[in-house]
């Protein structure tokens, strides 16, 4: 008889649970809605999202678009990265532009410079003008306490609104994308990845990410403890001082509202190694437009943000 120690150990492991879960939802919402669309901004929870949708359906392509709304005020890198890997998959990219909605006058810029409000009325109207049924978004419960109250189908009414106290039931892992005309479905297959996951998925699966993720010496200034690095969008204030630190990002969102953090990690297992041992999101350690107040991301996630 095989010892019992020799027996192959059929197990999976923490990740590869979490990567079946993520392609079994990709595919369930594939087979069950009309018109689906993958949100891609070329960040690294949505480039982890892209692979799984590419594993998913491998060696066929991705059989729905993807799409980005684009603020105007994103890192030149990251924009630079989107188009290439879409490039590389060879899938449709569809862009709802803020910029040209605020030319248009359907929406009117905020004083404070951030345009995350602004970004839902232009996510709406691109749902309604494509037909999207249903939307794959990167989010994940461990960011936002908004977040980890959402289920992985969110359903949303036809005015794209979430309700957190009428959400559908979940048991056993069984989703009901059912809608009626005008409704939707925000589809989350990242909801049980921490941030840990998704850096342990790109050095196990060798994904490329944009080199923002990565430690180098920049030019930034420090804004109520904040590091936010000098560039088109974010100039030195009066009595401000330019420091040149060694940072990386944690999160990608507009480069004037996001801030970098100290950092001497140049490699992917370096990044790793800091996560392991931070105690602060890295919303709350970057992200100064989620800094109004408690409830901001629920009140956008109401109103018909991710």
């Amino acid at each position: 008889m095989t010892p019992l120690d020799a027996l192959p150990d059929h197990r999976l492991t923490q990740l590869q649970t979490l990567e079946a879960e993520s392609v079994h939802v990709i595919r369930e919402v594939a087979a069950e809605s009309e018109r689906p669309v993958l949100l891609f901004s070329g960040g690294k929870d949505s480039i982890v999202m892209l692979e799984l949708a590419r594993k998913a359906f491998a060696p066929a392509r991705i059989p729905f678009p993807v799409m980005h709304v684009d603020t105007g005020l994103n890192f030149p890198e990251v924009l630079e990265f989107r188009d290439k890997r879409v490039a590389e998959l060879g899938v449709e990219l569809v862009v709802a532009s803020v910029p040209d909605a605020i030319a248009a006058g359907t929406v009117r810029e905020e004083p404070n410079g951030s345009r995350n409000r602004i970004q839902t009325p232009v996510l709406l109207d691109a749902v309604e003008q494509h037909g999207f049924t249903a939307l794959f978004g990167g989010a994940r419960r461990d960011e936002d306490k908004a977040r980890a109250k959402e289920r992985m189908f969110s359903f949303r009414d036809e005015f794209g609104q979430w309700d957190p106290k009428n959400q559908r039931p979940e048991l056993w892992d069984l989703y009901n994308g059912r809608t009626h005309q005008g409704e939707s479905i925000r589809v989350f297959p990242l909801s049980n990845w921490t941030e840990l996951d998704i850096w342990g998925y790109i050095a196990q699966e060798e994904i490329a990410i944009p080199q923002l993720y990565l430690a180098q010496e920049r030019d930034v200034v420090d804004r109520a403890g904040m590091l936010y690095a000098v560039n088109e969008f974010i100039t030195p204030k009066d009595g401000e001082t330019v420091l040149h630190e060694s940072v990386r990002y944690r999160t990608v969102g507009d480069a004037n509202l996001t801030a970098a953090v100290r950092s001497t990690a140049t490699t992917v297992e370096e990044v790793i190694a800091e996560i392991a041992v931070t105690r602060l999101t890295e919303r709350g350690a970057t992200r100064g437009d989620d800094k109004v107040s408690d409830a901001a991301m629920e009140d956008r996630k109401k109103e018909g943000y991710f």
